[in-house]
Protein backbone atom coordinates (compact mmCIF):
# COMPACT_ATOMS: atom_id res chain seq x y z
CA UNK A 1 0.00 0.00 0.00
CA UNK A 2 1.39 3.73 -0.44
CA UNK A 3 -0.10 7.17 0.14
CA UNK A 4 -1.01 9.75 -2.40
CA UNK A 5 -2.17 12.84 -2.38
CA UNK A 6 -4.37 14.35 -5.85
CA UNK A 7 -5.83 17.24 -6.81
CA UNK A 8 -5.88 21.28 -7.65
CA UNK A 9 -4.00 24.35 -5.89
CA UNK A 10 -4.03 27.78 -6.48
CA UNK A 11 -0.45 27.27 -8.62
CA UNK A 12 -2.08 24.41 -10.61
CA UNK A 13 -5.24 25.64 -11.37
CA UNK A 14 -7.28 29.26 -11.77
CA UNK A 15 -10.71 29.80 -9.50
CA UNK A 16 -12.88 28.58 -12.34
CA UNK A 17 -11.13 25.19 -12.19
CA UNK A 18 -10.90 25.16 -8.10
CA UNK A 19 -14.88 26.24 -8.33
CA UNK A 20 -16.00 23.28 -10.23
CA UNK A 21 -14.18 20.54 -7.98
CA UNK A 22 -14.83 22.07 -4.78
CA UNK A 23 -16.59 20.15 -2.21
CA UNK A 24 -19.47 21.69 -0.69
CA UNK A 25 -20.46 20.53 2.95
CA UNK A 26 -23.50 18.83 1.95
CA UNK A 27 -21.81 16.87 -0.36
CA UNK A 28 -18.88 15.90 1.42
CA UNK A 29 -19.93 13.07 3.22
CA UNK A 30 -21.73 11.64 -0.26
CA UNK A 31 -18.73 12.23 -1.82
CA UNK A 32 -16.05 10.26 1.26
CA UNK A 33 -18.01 7.30 0.60
CA UNK A 34 -17.76 7.37 -2.79
CA UNK A 35 -14.66 7.72 -2.86
CA UNK A 36 -13.63 4.60 -0.31
CA UNK A 37 -15.87 2.50 -2.73
CA UNK A 38 -13.37 3.04 -5.78
CA UNK A 39 -10.61 0.07 -6.34
CA UNK A 40 -7.80 0.32 -4.90
CA UNK A 41 -8.76 2.49 -2.51
CA UNK A 42 -8.11 1.66 1.65
CA UNK A 43 -8.49 5.20 3.28
CA UNK A 44 -9.26 8.70 2.21
CA UNK A 45 -9.88 12.08 3.52
CA UNK A 46 -10.76 15.24 0.90
CA UNK A 47 -9.83 18.81 1.68
CA UNK A 48 -11.81 21.77 -0.02
CA UNK A 49 -11.00 25.41 0.35
CA UNK A 50 -11.06 28.42 -1.86
CA UNK A 51 -7.56 27.24 -3.06
CA UNK A 52 -7.53 23.79 -3.13
CA UNK A 53 -8.93 20.77 -3.34
CA UNK A 54 -7.27 17.64 -2.19
CA UNK A 55 -7.81 13.96 -2.12
CA UNK A 56 -5.29 12.29 0.54
CA UNK A 57 -5.16 8.39 0.43
CA UNK A 58 -4.25 4.87 0.89
CA UNK A 59 -4.45 2.57 -2.01
CA UNK A 60 -3.36 -0.60 -2.83
CA UNK A 61 -2.88 -2.65 -5.99
CA UNK A 62 -0.76 -4.28 -8.55
CA UNK A 63 -0.85 -1.71 -10.73
CA UNK A 64 -0.79 1.15 -8.61
CA UNK A 65 -0.60 4.01 -11.47
CA UNK A 66 -3.84 2.51 -12.78
CA UNK A 67 -5.55 3.51 -8.95
CA UNK A 68 -4.46 7.00 -9.16
CA UNK A 69 -5.58 7.39 -12.42
CA UNK A 70 -8.39 6.05 -11.25
CA UNK A 71 -8.75 8.81 -8.77
CA UNK A 72 -8.26 11.37 -11.24
CA UNK A 73 -11.19 9.71 -13.20
CA UNK A 74 -13.28 9.86 -9.98
CA UNK A 75 -12.74 13.24 -9.31
CA UNK A 76 -13.37 14.40 -12.75
CA UNK A 77 -16.39 11.96 -13.05
CA UNK A 78 -17.96 13.20 -9.37
CA UNK A 79 -17.94 17.02 -10.40
CA UNK A 80 -19.12 16.06 -14.37
CA UNK A 81 -15.57 16.91 -15.74
CA UNK A 82 -13.93 15.44 -18.58
CA UNK A 83 -10.63 13.99 -17.56
CA UNK A 84 -9.21 16.08 -20.52
CA UNK A 85 -10.45 19.15 -19.22
CA UNK A 86 -9.15 18.66 -15.72
CA UNK A 87 -5.91 16.89 -16.08
CA UNK A 88 -3.59 19.24 -16.71
CA UNK A 89 -4.24 21.05 -13.58
CA UNK A 90 -3.77 18.11 -11.50
CA UNK A 91 -0.98 17.49 -9.23
CA UNK A 92 0.21 14.05 -8.06
CA UNK A 93 2.20 13.50 -5.21
CA UNK A 94 2.89 9.92 -3.43
CA UNK A 95 4.94 8.30 -0.69
CA UNK A 96 7.58 10.79 0.37
CA UNK A 97 6.26 13.44 -1.33
CA UNK A 98 2.68 13.33 -0.56
CA UNK A 99 3.69 13.06 3.11
CA UNK A 100 5.54 16.39 2.67
CA UNK A 101 2.85 18.44 0.77
CA UNK A 102 0.35 17.34 3.54
CA UNK A 103 2.62 18.66 6.61
CA UNK A 104 3.80 21.92 4.17
CA UNK A 105 0.11 22.61 3.97
CA UNK A 106 -0.90 22.38 7.09
CA UNK A 107 2.04 24.62 7.96
CA UNK A 108 1.05 27.40 5.62
CA UNK A 109 4.23 26.31 3.38
CA UNK A 110 1.76 25.80 0.06
CA UNK A 111 -0.39 28.96 0.89
CA UNK A 112 -1.28 31.89 -1.27
CA UNK A 113 0.06 33.92 1.70
CA UNK A 114 3.39 32.29 3.04
CA UNK A 115 2.74 31.41 6.52
CA UNK A 116 -1.34 32.13 6.88
CA UNK A 117 -2.88 30.12 10.01
CA UNK A 118 -6.20 29.09 9.02
CA UNK A 119 -5.36 26.18 6.99
CA UNK A 120 -4.22 24.15 9.58
CA UNK A 121 -7.46 24.83 10.91
CA UNK A 122 -8.66 23.88 7.33
CA UNK A 123 -6.81 20.71 7.69
CA UNK A 124 -8.13 19.77 11.41
CA UNK A 125 -11.19 20.19 9.54
CA UNK A 126 -10.84 17.98 7.08
CA UNK A 127 -9.44 15.25 9.46
CA UNK A 128 -12.86 15.57 11.56
CA UNK A 129 -14.77 15.13 9.30
CA UNK A 130 -13.17 12.03 7.62
CA UNK A 131 -13.21 10.78 11.10
CA UNK A 132 -16.72 11.27 11.40
CA UNK A 133 -17.42 9.61 7.78
CA UNK A 134 -15.28 6.37 9.00
CA UNK A 135 -13.03 7.18 5.81
CA UNK A 136 -9.59 6.92 8.13
CA UNK A 137 -7.24 3.89 8.85
CA UNK A 138 -4.65 3.40 10.41
CA UNK A 139 -2.18 5.09 7.99
CA UNK A 140 -3.78 8.12 7.72
CA UNK A 141 -4.70 8.45 10.94
CA UNK A 142 -1.33 8.40 12.26
CA UNK A 143 -0.12 10.58 8.96
CA UNK A 144 -2.86 13.10 10.50
CA UNK A 145 -0.88 13.13 14.26
CA UNK A 146 2.58 13.70 12.55
CA UNK A 147 1.40 16.47 10.59
CA UNK A 148 -0.45 18.57 13.58
CA UNK A 149 3.34 18.03 15.45
CA UNK A 150 5.17 19.23 12.60
CA UNK A 151 2.56 22.29 11.86
CA UNK A 152 2.46 23.13 16.04
CA UNK A 153 6.61 22.48 15.51
CA UNK A 154 6.74 25.00 12.68
CA UNK A 155 4.55 27.33 14.32
CA UNK A 156 5.75 27.44 17.52
CA UNK A 157 9.56 27.38 16.63
CA UNK A 158 9.68 29.74 13.59
CA UNK A 159 8.60 33.36 12.93
CA UNK A 160 6.56 32.10 9.97
CA UNK A 161 3.39 33.21 11.03
CA UNK A 162 4.55 36.25 13.30
CA UNK A 163 4.60 39.25 10.93
CA UNK A 164 1.61 40.59 9.44
CA UNK A 165 1.32 40.49 5.61
CA UNK A 166 -2.09 40.68 4.56
CA UNK A 167 -2.96 44.48 4.37
CA UNK A 168 -5.76 44.24 6.50
CA UNK A 169 -3.48 42.45 9.38
CA UNK A 170 -0.58 45.21 8.36
CA UNK A 171 -3.18 48.07 8.88
CA UNK A 172 -3.75 47.06 12.16
CA UNK A 173 -0.56 45.69 13.28
CA UNK A 174 0.28 49.01 12.43
CA UNK A 175 -2.36 51.03 14.69
CA UNK A 176 -0.74 48.41 17.64
CA UNK A 177 2.01 51.41 17.53
CA UNK A 178 -0.25 54.27 18.07
CA UNK A 179 -2.42 52.65 20.25
CA UNK A 180 -1.49 51.14 23.61
CA UNK A 181 -5.44 50.03 24.39
CA UNK A 182 -7.54 48.81 22.07
CA UNK A 183 -10.53 48.46 24.03
CA UNK A 184 -10.50 51.89 24.66
CA UNK A 185 -10.87 53.23 20.60
CA UNK A 186 -13.69 53.70 18.61
CA UNK A 187 -13.06 52.18 14.81
CA UNK A 188 -14.87 53.46 11.82
CA UNK A 189 -14.41 50.65 8.31
CA UNK A 190 -15.70 52.30 5.42
CA UNK A 191 -16.85 49.74 2.96
CA UNK A 192 -18.26 45.97 3.70
CA UNK A 193 -15.90 43.89 1.23
CA UNK A 194 -13.73 41.17 2.03
CA UNK A 195 -10.47 43.18 2.99
CA UNK A 196 -12.82 45.19 5.93
CA UNK A 197 -14.12 41.78 6.90
CA UNK A 198 -10.70 40.83 7.50
CA UNK A 199 -9.81 43.89 9.35
CA UNK A 200 -12.97 44.14 11.26
CA UNK A 201 -11.68 40.28 12.54
CA UNK A 202 -8.50 41.53 13.07
CA UNK A 203 -9.43 44.62 15.24
CA UNK A 204 -12.10 42.12 17.42
CA UNK A 205 -9.48 40.17 18.10
CA UNK A 206 -7.14 42.65 19.23
CA UNK A 207 -9.70 43.77 21.45
CA UNK A 208 -11.59 46.27 19.86
CA UNK A 209 -15.37 46.54 21.09
CA UNK A 210 -16.55 49.85 19.49
CA UNK A 211 -16.72 49.53 15.87
CA UNK A 212 -19.14 51.54 12.91
CA UNK A 213 -19.18 50.22 9.87
CA UNK A 214 -20.40 52.10 6.73
CA UNK A 215 -21.31 50.65 3.49
CA UNK A 216 -23.30 52.41 0.10
CA UNK A 217 -25.75 49.37 0.77
CA UNK A 218 -26.37 49.59 4.25
CA UNK A 219 -27.79 45.87 4.56
CA UNK A 220 -24.13 44.56 3.39
CA UNK A 221 -22.92 47.08 6.20
CA UNK A 222 -25.78 45.43 8.56
CA UNK A 223 -24.92 41.79 7.85
CA UNK A 224 -21.19 42.32 8.67
CA UNK A 225 -22.05 44.43 12.10
CA UNK A 226 -24.26 41.92 13.53
CA UNK A 227 -21.11 39.93 13.19
CA UNK A 228 -18.68 41.97 14.55
CA UNK A 229 -21.03 43.01 17.14
CA UNK A 230 -20.87 46.86 15.29
CA UNK A 231 -22.76 49.52 14.63
CA UNK A 232 -23.58 50.05 10.77
CA UNK A 233 -24.33 53.42 8.77
CA UNK A 234 -24.68 54.26 5.25
CA UNK A 235 -22.15 56.79 3.66
CA UNK A 236 -24.08 59.53 3.33
CA UNK A 237 -24.13 60.12 7.63
CA UNK A 238 -20.35 59.62 7.57
CA UNK A 239 -19.70 63.73 8.78
CA UNK A 240 -22.12 62.17 11.84
CA UNK A 241 -19.71 60.10 13.19
CA UNK A 242 -16.57 60.43 11.87
CA UNK A 243 -15.73 62.77 15.29
CA UNK A 244 -16.18 59.27 17.01
CA UNK A 245 -13.35 57.36 15.38
CA UNK A 246 -9.90 57.59 16.97
CA UNK A 247 -8.89 54.90 13.74
CA UNK A 248 -10.75 54.89 10.17
CA UNK A 249 -10.10 52.19 8.02
CA UNK A 250 -11.58 53.16 4.22
CA UNK A 251 -11.53 50.16 1.15
CA UNK A 252 -14.31 50.48 -1.12
CA UNK A 253 -14.52 50.69 -4.53
CA UNK A 254 -15.73 54.79 -5.32
CA UNK A 255 -14.10 56.22 -8.24
CA UNK A 256 -13.80 59.22 -6.49
CA UNK A 257 -12.55 60.35 -2.27
CA UNK A 258 -15.09 59.57 -0.18
CA UNK A 259 -13.21 61.41 2.91
CA UNK A 260 -12.01 65.24 1.53
CA UNK A 261 -9.78 67.33 3.81
CA UNK A 262 -12.69 69.67 4.78
CA UNK A 263 -14.71 66.72 6.54
CA UNK A 264 -11.71 65.35 8.53
CA UNK A 265 -10.74 68.90 9.60
CA UNK A 266 -14.18 69.67 10.93
CA UNK A 267 -14.25 66.48 12.44
CA UNK A 268 -10.53 67.24 14.37
CA UNK A 269 -12.71 70.43 15.52
CA UNK A 270 -15.09 68.17 17.55
CA UNK A 271 -12.57 65.86 18.68
CA UNK A 272 -10.97 68.77 20.34
CA UNK A 273 -7.31 68.07 18.13
CA UNK A 274 -7.28 64.36 19.66
CA UNK A 275 -5.25 62.50 16.79
CA UNK A 276 -7.18 60.57 14.04
CA UNK A 277 -5.20 56.96 12.51
CA UNK A 278 -6.16 56.93 9.42
CA UNK A 279 -5.29 53.93 6.78
CA UNK A 280 -6.67 53.78 2.93
CA UNK A 281 -6.66 50.65 1.63
CA UNK A 282 -8.62 51.71 -1.38
CA UNK A 283 -7.16 51.45 -4.92
CA UNK A 284 -8.15 54.62 -6.47
CA UNK A 285 -7.85 56.04 -3.00
CA UNK A 286 -11.00 56.76 -0.82
CA UNK A 287 -9.32 59.63 1.55
CA UNK A 288 -7.96 62.90 -0.19
CA UNK A 289 -4.09 63.18 0.16
CA UNK A 290 -4.52 66.66 1.29
CA UNK A 291 -5.84 65.03 4.70
CA UNK A 292 -2.26 64.25 5.48
CA UNK A 293 -1.40 67.79 5.64
CA UNK A 294 -3.42 67.89 8.68
CA UNK A 295 -1.85 68.15 12.19
CA UNK A 296 -3.11 65.80 14.13
CA UNK A 297 -3.70 63.12 11.34
CA UNK A 298 -1.66 60.07 10.54
CA UNK A 299 -2.59 58.87 7.44
CA UNK A 300 -1.44 55.35 5.31
CA UNK A 301 -2.38 54.45 2.25
CA UNK A 302 -1.68 51.30 0.38
CA UNK A 303 1.54 51.91 -0.86
CA UNK A 304 2.75 52.11 3.14
CA UNK A 305 1.59 48.73 4.01
CA UNK A 306 3.05 47.33 1.49
CA UNK A 307 6.44 48.05 2.34
CA UNK A 308 5.91 47.03 5.75
CA UNK A 309 4.35 43.57 3.84
CA UNK A 310 7.75 43.13 1.86
CA UNK A 311 9.84 43.41 5.11
CA UNK A 312 7.44 40.84 6.29
CA UNK A 313 6.66 38.49 3.47
CA UNK A 314 11.36 38.87 3.83
CA UNK A 315 11.10 37.18 7.29
CA UNK A 316 8.67 34.76 6.20
CA UNK A 317 11.02 33.65 4.23
CA UNK A 318 13.87 32.92 5.64
CA UNK A 319 11.45 31.42 8.67
CA UNK A 320 10.26 28.96 5.71
CA UNK A 321 13.66 27.87 4.85
CA UNK A 322 13.67 26.43 8.71
CA UNK A 323 10.07 24.89 8.54
CA UNK A 324 11.51 23.08 5.41
CA UNK A 325 14.42 21.14 7.47
CA UNK A 326 11.59 20.58 10.59
CA UNK A 327 9.12 19.26 8.09
CA UNK A 328 11.62 16.58 6.51
CA UNK A 329 12.53 15.53 9.61
CA UNK A 330 9.33 14.99 10.50
CA UNK A 331 8.79 13.30 7.24
CA UNK A 332 11.40 10.80 7.94
CA UNK A 333 10.00 10.13 11.64
CA UNK A 334 6.46 9.19 10.26
CA UNK A 335 7.97 6.53 7.80
CA UNK A 336 10.32 5.30 10.61
CA UNK A 337 6.90 4.54 12.23
CA UNK A 338 5.06 3.31 8.77
CA UNK A 339 7.89 0.58 8.54
CA UNK A 340 7.70 -0.32 12.05
CA UNK A 341 4.32 -1.86 10.85
CA UNK A 342 5.76 -4.47 8.51
CA UNK A 343 7.84 -5.68 11.73
CA UNK A 344 4.42 -5.60 13.77
CA UNK A 345 2.85 -7.80 10.63
CA UNK A 346 5.02 -10.06 10.03
CA UNK A 347 5.17 -11.19 13.79
CA UNK A 348 1.72 -11.85 13.99
CA UNK A 349 1.55 -13.57 10.73
CA UNK A 350 4.68 -15.67 11.85
CA UNK A 351 2.99 -16.47 15.76
CA UNK A 352 -0.53 -16.70 13.78
CA UNK A 353 1.28 -19.63 11.84
CA UNK A 354 2.89 -21.43 14.53
CA UNK A 355 0.09 -20.84 16.24
CA UNK A 356 -2.09 -22.91 13.98
CA UNK A 357 0.46 -25.81 13.31
CA UNK A 358 0.30 -26.01 17.49
CA UNK A 359 -3.53 -26.13 17.84
CA UNK A 360 -3.30 -29.15 14.76
CA UNK A 361 -0.63 -30.95 17.14
CA UNK A 362 -2.64 -30.66 20.01
CA UNK A 363 -5.68 -31.16 18.78
CA UNK A 364 -4.22 -34.61 17.19
CA UNK A 365 -2.66 -35.69 20.76
CA UNK A 366 -5.67 -35.03 22.82
CA UNK A 367 -7.94 -37.00 20.67
CA UNK A 368 -4.80 -39.92 20.84
CA UNK A 369 -5.26 -39.28 24.67
CA UNK A 370 -8.86 -40.17 25.20
CA UNK A 371 -8.52 -43.21 23.02
CA UNK A 372 -5.88 -44.60 25.78
CA UNK A 373 -2.96 -44.22 23.86
CA UNK A 374 0.57 -44.10 26.00
CA UNK A 375 0.46 -40.21 27.38
CA UNK A 376 4.71 -40.66 27.36
CA UNK A 377 4.27 -42.27 23.74
CA UNK A 378 1.78 -39.00 22.71
CA UNK A 379 3.70 -36.44 23.80
CA UNK A 380 7.50 -37.88 22.59
CA UNK A 381 5.34 -37.87 19.20
CA UNK A 382 3.79 -34.28 19.64
CA UNK A 383 7.38 -33.00 20.74
CA UNK A 384 8.69 -34.34 17.11
CA UNK A 385 6.25 -33.49 14.74
CA UNK A 386 6.35 -29.49 16.16
CA UNK A 387 10.08 -29.35 15.76
CA UNK A 388 9.78 -30.52 12.67
CA UNK A 389 7.35 -28.75 11.59
CA UNK A 390 8.85 -25.36 13.15
CA UNK A 391 11.98 -25.98 11.56
CA UNK A 392 10.86 -27.39 8.05
CA UNK A 393 11.02 -24.09 6.62
CA UNK A 394 14.69 -22.40 8.03
CA UNK A 395 16.04 -25.79 7.38
CA UNK A 396 15.23 -25.07 3.13
CA UNK A 397 16.76 -21.37 3.61
CA UNK A 398 19.80 -22.69 5.12
CA UNK A 399 20.25 -24.94 2.59
CA UNK A 400 19.39 -22.54 -0.25
CA UNK A 401 21.43 -20.47 1.14
CA UNK A 402 24.37 -22.29 1.53
CA UNK A 403 23.92 -24.04 -2.32
CA UNK A 404 24.00 -20.23 -3.49
CA UNK A 405 27.19 -19.25 -0.69
CA UNK A 406 24.75 -16.57 0.64
CA UNK A 407 26.70 -16.28 3.77
CA UNK A 408 24.91 -12.76 4.78
CA UNK A 409 21.82 -14.90 4.97
CA UNK A 410 23.04 -17.52 6.96
CA UNK A 411 24.53 -15.08 9.53
CA UNK A 412 21.03 -13.16 9.56
CA UNK A 413 19.74 -16.62 10.18
CA UNK A 414 22.05 -17.29 12.84
CA UNK A 415 21.16 -13.60 14.99
CA UNK A 416 17.78 -14.32 14.29
CA UNK A 417 17.80 -18.04 16.06
CA UNK A 418 20.12 -17.18 18.47
CA UNK A 419 22.84 -19.20 17.38
CA UNK A 420 26.44 -18.89 18.62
Amino acid sequence: MIIVVLGVNHQTAPVEIRERVAFGPDILQQAHQSLLEQRGVRECAILSTCNRTEIYAVIEGSAESDVETALANWLASFHSLGLDSLSPYLFRYREDEAIKHMMRVASGLDSMVLGEPQILGQVKDCWQQASEFKTLGRWLKQLFRHTFTAAKQVRTDTDIGTNPVSVAFAAVDMARHIFSDFSQITVLLIGAGETIELAAKHLKAKGVSKMIIANRTVKRAETLAKEMSAEAIALDALPDYLAKADMVVSSTAAPLPILGKGMVEQALKQRRRQPMFMVDIAVPRDIESQVNELEDVYLYTVDDLREVIQDNLSSRRQAAVQAEEMIGLHVQTFLSWRRSLDAVDTICAYRQEHEQLRDAELKQAMALLAAGADPVKVLSQMANRLTNKFLHQPTLCLRDAAAQQDYELISQLRNIYGIQ
